[in-house]
């Protein structure tokens, strides 16, 4: 079969395609043909050696959507030791998926990783209810965007989005935000009685510019940094009875049902149409180095998919 491998760890360029063994199930798994792969912002970290390293060589990708062999239905599974940048993976049955007709593969591949860390975000982790306020940190990433619509559909009485650029500001108001800003340090003056939950993915100094914009008894849930982890004082969260969680999405699948549960509650609400994920790029096996490239440069809005079936870059 064809895969994209890392021999060693490093930057895009040591992304390679090659012809590999297929792989093997074991008991609880299922050998399934690859039509699309999705790309995380871990994979990049993965390939760089600073989380979770896999033993080398190794194939990177925790998402796909495809075939099962045993009986020819159409799955979305999530691959918690990678391997889906390639055109056969194997995937455990308790984190497999059959996709409804009315999802199709695209909107499976985006949804079951990012639009299930984004429901078990603010549902499971972040507690929220119907009426409350919410920002979302990276509103226009694969996450994010998935999460400024849950938060909509799930009855949030404004939404506010931060955004890098004008262009990904925009793209955040038409995905139903009330508000987007460049950054937290905005969110006071757009929502002066604060924020409830407040959605991070970045980490660094602006956790403290989120913590101030939540209103008392806010919380913030935090599923990752691409800056340096941030560092909370107990006694400053004290003053305001405010919360911080955290999410990582293995706790999801490996607690008794929660991940069925989860992914249900989001292809239930993409079937409905109040949640539309949307795909900035598709890519061949070949193109995956520039992928990462694109997302590490945050030159992407939704998700970025491989497309393992296709040649050329």
């Amino acid at each position: 079969m064809r895969a994209v491998v890392i021999r060693r760890f490093g930057g895009p360029e040591v992304l390679e395609t090659a012809e590999l063994p297929e792989p093997v199930a074991g008991a609880g798994e299922s050998v399934v043909d690859v039509v699309l792969a999705g790309v995380n912002y871990g994979d990049l970290e993965v390939r760089a050696g600073v989380y979770r390293p896999p033993r080398l060589p190794a194939v990177l990708g925790a998402e796909i959507v495809g075939v099962r062999r045993r009986d020819g239905r159409r799955v979305a599974a999530l691959l918690r030791d990678g391997g889906g940048y390639a055109e056969v993976a194997v995937a455990r049955d308790a984190y497999t998926l059959e996709l409804p007709d009315g999802i199709d593969d695209l909107a499976g591949a985006a949804l079951v990783e990012q639009g299930c860390t984004a429901y078990a975000a603010l549902v499971t982790a972040g507690r929220l209810r119907p009426g409350e306020r919410v920002a979302v940190a990276s509103a226009a990433g694969g996450v994010g965007h998935l999460a400024v619509q849950l938060a909509r559909a799930l009855g949030a009485s404004a939404v506010a989005g931060t955004a890098s650029t004008a262009a990904k500001r925009q793209f955040v108001r038409e995905l139903g935000a009330d508000y987007a800003a460049e950054g937290p340090e905005a969110l006071p003056a757009l929502l002066p009685d604060g924020v409830d939950l407040y959605l991070d993915s970045l980490g660094g100094p602006r956790v403290e510019a989120a913590l101030a914009a939540l209103a008392p008894f806010g919380r913030l849930v935090s599923i990752g940094h691409r800056e340096e982890p941030a560092v909370v004082a107990v006694d400053a969260l004290t003053r305001r009875s405010l919360g911080v969680v955290t999410l990582w999405m293995r706790q999801v699948l490996e607690a008794d049902g929660l991940f069925a549960e989860v992914a249900g509650r989001v292809l239930a609400l993409a079937g409905e149409g109040r949640l539309v994920p949307h795909v900035d790029r598709v890519v061949p096996l070949d193109g995956v180095a520039g992928a990462h490239e694109a997302v590490a440069a945050r030159a992407t809005a939704g998700k970025v998919l491989v497309d393992v079936r296709a040649a050329g870059r």
